[in-house]
């Protein structure tokens, strides 16, 4: 008996030539079978609903795209775009009105607002439960996937768990004494490596063919703070899992070659990119890439589109990190870059394989996962580093070249300590000179409107900067970094009584960011998180911290 998915897909296929009618660019299809897509794993939306799902999103029924992305089929979905194909070409035929009778839209959660005179500390705690969720059974026609045990969201329009996110927001769960959420998610991302053999970018069946950055081993890091270094042993096997998917396909590259999310250098040395195995518009950003590609020249679209998708997978979507054209965001070349933050990240998962091996006594792949970290150490201390302006970049493979823009990602290697004394205090005197503003780490030096670039600084950079800095004899600098964030939180929150997703760091003014495909979204997360752990590392000995006014300058 064929599975249902292969009957959809059979239903999709027999509407191509519509969908390229529909298309404002006749270029865009319905989503083409891909290796990934013919598995097991639940169908995304665009492919589920083929034409259906374009007519919507072209339609702009919705002010957010991904609003349909989450909706849920009240029935069969080949049944519903059966019903779609007979009455759309009927008179007076509504599309809004057919969505609303076929499909369950995600519901708008009220907004939570803190009792009058709330601490900081005392609003991120009461926020935990609100942003906590459950997906232990979906609907079989839900792109949401179902985890076995309760997870934190980011909040606002970002209905389920993201994958780097996480961590950060688990940093504010160990704060908050809520281990057993931690331990929740740490096992939720463990499924998710059991089942798909990769963490997605969330668990929407759209996120399925990307991850984002791997925090996985970071993760395991924080719970074994906790539990002891059974975590490691514990969490061994889905380790190597991560581990696999990043560099799957390695052994079989020649110098100079890349396939998927690894790229194998002319000297040999192996590191990663970003990847996403689909190569047509983004599912929850489809007219958006769409859009862009109607842009885009002397290239092909779905080039363009795995280009886009890729960014996503970074969680830089989007910054003029992977632009050719620093305003010109259909210029994106997000594969052709080796990130530094990555393969920083990747350096720690080699080294947590190496430790657990060894506490599982398997000396042999102890052995070999601590040459393995040893040898991307050099490889990005030697390609990732730029010695004419003095600090750590991305670098492109196929120009073999550095590329010379100063990010707040060249922070990584000393958050995951690979970089030398000598690199890491240069790196400083660049991000001091050129990063920190009056309300803290900005992105980028770019003003272009992508979010991912000034005047925006995130949470998670923040920390990144702050722990590496730390690590390397810079608490000076790191202090003030964390404190110029936490008064941007504190002074936004004492006006708007929220924690929002990102912040204006340049100027004066401060308060909630803007820029990117979306509004600011409330919440949030991974600024939860940051927050409470930055109050807590400055905060004086046996005092516990509720505000930043707390925070004694000379601790």
């Amino acid at each position: 008996m064929q599975s249902v998915a292969k009957r959809q897909w059979k239903t999709i296929l027999a509407f191509p030539l519509l969908v390229a009618t529909l298309s404002p660019l006749n270029t865009v299809k319905a989503a083409e079978p891909q290796q990934h897509m013919l598995s097991d794993a639940p169908q995304p939306p665009d492919i589920r609903l083929g034409p259906l799902f374009h007519a919507v999103q072209a339609a702009k029924i919705f002010p957010d795209q991904k609003t349909f992305a989450d909706a849920i089929p009240k029935s069969d979905p080949s049944s519903i775009l059966a019903d779609w194909q007979m009455q759309k070409t009927q008179r007076n035929f509504d599309l809004r009105y057919f969505v609303t009778t076929n499909f369950i839209l995600p519901a708008n959660r009220e907004k939570y607002v803190p009792p009058a005179g709330q601490s900081l500390r005392d609003h991120i705690d009461s926020l935990w439960p609100v942003l906590t969720r459950s997906a232990i059974q979906t609907n079989q026609w839900d792109s949401l996937l179902a985890l076995p045990k309760p997870y934190v969201v980011p909040g606002g329009r970002f209905r389920e768990v993201y994958y780097w996110d996480s961590y950060f927001t688990m940093l504010g769960l160990a704060e908050s004494g809520h281990w057993d959420l931690v331990q929740n998610m740490v096992e939720n991302f463990a499924s998710l490596l059991d089942q798909y053999g990769h963490i997605p970018n969330g668990n929407r069946s759209y996120y399925l063919s990307r991850s984002q950055p791997p925090f996985f081993s970071m993760m395991v890091d924080l719970l074994a703070q906790h539990q002891g270094d059974s975590v490691y042993t514990r969490y061994l096997t889905e380790m190597k899992k991560e581990y696999d998917y990043w560099m799957a396909d390695a052994d079989k590259l020649k110098p100079g070659e890349a396939s998927q999310r690894v790229v194998k250098l002319h000297d040999g040395a192996l590191l990663n990119r970003y990847w996403d195995s689909r190569d047509v518009p983004r599912t929850e950003s489809y007219m958006d890439d769409i859009a862009t590609a109607q842009k885009a020249a002397a290239r092909t679209h779905r080039e363009l589109y795995r280009d886009l998708r890729a960014g996503a997978a970074s969680g830089w979507d989007f910054s003029s990190r992977w632009f050719a054209t620093p305003g010109d965001i259909s210029t994106i070349q997000t594969t052709r870059i080796i990130p530094v933050d990555l393969n920083s990240l990747m350096f720690h998962l080699e080294q947590t394989l190496a430790h657990a091996n060894q506490l599982a006594k398997n000396t042999e792949a102890s052995q070999r996962f601590e040459h393995l970290a040893q040898q991307r150490q050099e490889a990005i201390n030697h390609y990732l580093w730029d010695n004419q302006h003095g600090w750590y970049a991305d670098y492109d493979w196929q120009k073999a070249a550095v590329r010379p823009q100063l990010t707040a990602a060249a922070l990584f290697p000393l958050y995951l300590q690979v970089a030398t004394d000598e690199q890491a205090a240069k790196t400083a005197t660049a991000v001091q000179t050129q990063l920190v503003k009056e309300g803290g780490l900005v992105t980028t030096t770019q003003h272009n409107g992508q979010q991912w670039d000034a005047p925006n600084g995130w949470a998670p950079l923040q920390w990144a900067a702050v722990e590496g800095l730390n690590h390397y004899g810079k608490q000076a600098l790191a202090k003030d970094i964390a404190l110029r964030f936490l008064k941007n939180v504190q002074t936004t929150y004492d006006k708007e009584h929220k924690l929002v997703e990102k912040y204006v760091v340049e100027g004066l003014g401060g308060g909630g960011g803007g820029g990117g495909e979306y509004p600011l979204q409330d919440g949030f997360g991974w600024t939860n998180g940051v927050t409470l752990k930055l109050l807590d590392l400055y905060c004086p000995k046996n005092i516990t911290c509720n505000n930043v006014s707390d925070i004694t300058q000379d601790q």
